[in-house]
């Protein structure tokens, strides 16, 4: 199984460092946020790992590849870079041959997560549905995206709900088998799988999610990436 982390986000919550650093490149406890990334898929087994920037930060990963290459743990890194911003979708449509035929994991470069992959993975092959969304607890859900579910099916998502159905919400980590780009629209040069790609697959009952055990931390803006680095 491969992977591909998406890391050509602006990170204007993070402004003006993000003006300077592209945000999977901030540290928490002197490590990069990608490479706790790397560390999760590979401790879990995946080792070819595809990272999607913006072609405006290219010098920044190359440095970044070379500077902790070294210090990577055993994994095929593949950058693939976009010319302008395609969304957390779009810009996928350049990966497809690069992924072949396979299941694959999907994940946010912005997010610090620690959690079960294999068990993520192997309760999505049992399953069998187009995509399954690894759903993290946490205290805000007022902050976040929150799914309504009926059992494991993910029915749609009410993003910042005043009264939300649950503490759950999306981790930003998904499985995704290749039949999910038959729901996408290429012709537009903008598109997000939260938006674009999701609810069409939840309409085919074939979006499920799974509560997981483990650590998350959304380090979007400076409160939240301080609080990522004095408990990570």
């Amino acid at each position: 199984m491969k992977a591909i982390i998406l890391v050509g986000g602006a990170g204007t919550r993070l402004r003006p460092i993000t003006y300077e650093i592209p945000k999977p490149l901030l540290t928490v406890k002197k490590k990069p946020i990608i490479n706790h990334l790397i560390d999760l898929m590979v401790k879990h087994g995946i080792n070819d790992i595809a990272l999607l920037a913006n072609s405006s930060h290219q010098e920044d990963f190359s440095k970044w590849h070379y500077l902790w290459n070294k210090d990577l743990p055993q994994a095929n890194i593949t950058m693939f870079f976009e010319d302008k911003p395609r969304g957390t979708f779009g810009g996928l449509s350049a990966l497809q041959k690069w992924l072949g035929n396979e299941s694959f994991v999907l994940s946010n470069g912005d997010e610090l997560k620690d959690f079960d992959l294999t068990q993520l993975t192997k309760f999505h092959s049992d399953q069998k549905p187009v995509a399954t969304i690894a759903l993290v607890q946490v205290p805000n859900p007022q902050e976040y995206g929150v799914p309504v579910m009926e059992g494991r099916f993910i029915k749609k998502f009410l993003e910042k709900p005043e009264n939300p159905p649950s503490d759950f919400i999306s981790s930003g980590l998904y499985v995704l088998e290749p039949t999910v780009f038959d729901y996408a629209d290429f012709s537009k040069d903008f598109l997000m799988i939260e938006k674009d790609i999701f609810p069409k697959i939840a309409a085919d009952d074939k979006l499920i999610g799974l509560k997981m055990n483990g650590r998350w931390y959304d380090c979007g803006n400076l409160e939240r990436w301080e609080k990522a680095i004095k408990e990570w």
